[in-house]
């Protein structure tokens, strides 16, 4: 049985919508907590990294620090 990503990665995606990229992040951030065994306090975390995987988009810092940039504190 396919499981609920796969279901809606085969879902007809021509005319994507919000709601359809929203709900594949959120499948994918649960993938991922799945993957840590459950454990708590990284929800955030686990959902930059499927809008970041879904996106197809290196995250801000990375890109900021591969071109020489430098990431300034927010007070």
């Amino acid at each position: 049985m396919p499981d609920k990503l796969t279901s809606v990665l085969t879902a007809k995606t021509e005319e994507s919508s919000p709601e359809l990229t929203e709900e594949l992040i959120r499948v994918r951030a649960y993938q991922l907590y799945e993957e840590r065994g459950c454990g708590k306090g990284h929800d955030l975390d686990d959902w930059l990294r499927a809008e970041t995987e879904i996106a197809g988009k290196k995250p801000a810092a990375q890109a900021e620090g591969k071109e020489g940039g430098s990431i300034a504190a927010v007070a």
